[in-house]
């Protein structure tokens, strides 16, 4: 789950870490009252879910062209981002002198001038690593310790949230030799929500993909791609495998899908309705291993859905696993057009056809 940037730098408030003066406006009057309240110059920021919003004209200063000229040569901009290193499998605080709209650029052309401290999860980030971090930063003597304050505190929003990415771009020093969190980024981790129902409220679903929200209602482990190949799959795993194996066989996948090992009839068919609700999908793999969901449940609950949404686009289905025979002659006997293959590379190699 993502949130606005005002809504983490409240959080990061509440943990310690410094931020500037701000309100939020709903529309123009709003604005103007505000600006009129913090005196001075103000910068407005679009509250949205991109990145990039400098570039895309999404941050404003309400002042002159020369006086906006002069702040930025007072101010020094640093990348500050706490996230989630699979690698390594614990968290990573990542550090880089080269902050602004294009750390994605500093990443992949100088990926040296990002400096990482790894956090063991059995003792957490300790004073050492942000001491670290702020000397390879550059950072004067007099802000070494109030950096290691801010590094540590981001720490804390990080672990006590259950986040899984942090981001601070920019973290600067201001005019007056003060750190601040001029920017602020948290995504979360869905299935720690439940600890965390203060932060259901802040959910946007105006900023969400409409079939991601439809799914996550039902359940269902939905993430929408570009591709033109729906997949059903069971088990985050072999879904990753049925995507790449599609790739492999010269198609796209157009979504991760996943309804879990213990699905039922119903998660089948509101899995089918959400899959040929994208309008891109040309055709549709479902690859299922009949452990815990039997093989002719699945397919009682493809037929259900496939004659409920009036199909008209190809379905390859692959099953393995129980009642394997029970579900192939279900969708055989359905009086439906549907494609049984036999093994992965079979099922993707029949879809990519089909789709094309």
């Amino acid at each position: 789950m993502k949130i606005h940037e005002y809504q983490a730098k409240e959080i990061f408030s509440q943990f310690g870490v410094p931020i500037p003066r701000g309100e939020v406006a709903s529309n123009c009057h709003e604005v103007y009252d505000i600006a009129r309240h913090l005196g001075g110059t103000v910068v407005l920021k679009a509250q949205i879910h991109a990145g990039g919003r400098g570039k895309g004209g999404g941050v404003r200063l309400a002042k002159s062209p020369e006086e906006a000229e002069a702040l930025a040569r007072e101010m020094k901009e640093f990348y500050l981002g706490i996230a989630i290193d699979r690698s390594t499998q614990r968290p990573v605080f990542m550090a880089s002198p080269e902050g602004g709209v294009d750390i994605e650029k500093v990443a992949a052309e100088t990926p040296h001038r990002i400096f990482k401290e790894y956090i063991d999860p059995a003792v957490g980030f300790q004073p050492f690593q942000a001491r670290k971090l702020a000397f390879v930063l550059g950072l004067g003597s007099e802000l070494v310790n109030p950096a290691v304050k801010i590094f540590l505190s981001l720490c804390r929003a990080f672990e006590a949230t259950d986040a899984s990415l942090v981001e601070v771009n920019p973290f600067a020093i201001t005019a007056d030799s003060k750190l601040l969190a001029l920017d602020a980024k948290m995504n979360f981790d869905d299935n720690a929500l439940f600890r965390h129902k203060e932060l259901l409220e802040l959910r946007d679903y105006n900023e969400e993909d409409p079939l991601e929200i439809q799914a996550s209602r039902h359940g269902i482990n939905y993430i929408r791609l570009e591709g033109n190949i729906a997949c059903m799959v069971n088990g985050a795993g072999l879904a990753m495998a049925t995507m790449d194996i599609i790739k492999l066989a010269g198609g796209s996948p157009a979504n991760f899908l996943d309804v879990g090992g213990g699905a039922n009839a119903d998660q089948i068919r509101n899995a089918f309705h959400i899959l040929v609700a994208d309008r891109n999908v040309r055709a549709v793999l479902i690859n299922i291993f009949g452990g815990i969901m039997r093989c002719d449940i699945v397919a009682n609950g493809v037929v259900e859905a496939a004659k409920a949404v009036r199909l008209k686009i190809p379905v390859v289905v692959r099953l393995e696993g129980t009642n394997v025979e029970q579900g192939q002659e279900i969708l055989k006997s359905s009086g439906l057009k549907f494609t049984v293959a036999h093994g992965m590379k079979d099922a993707a190699e029949k879809v990519v056809a089909a789709a094309r």
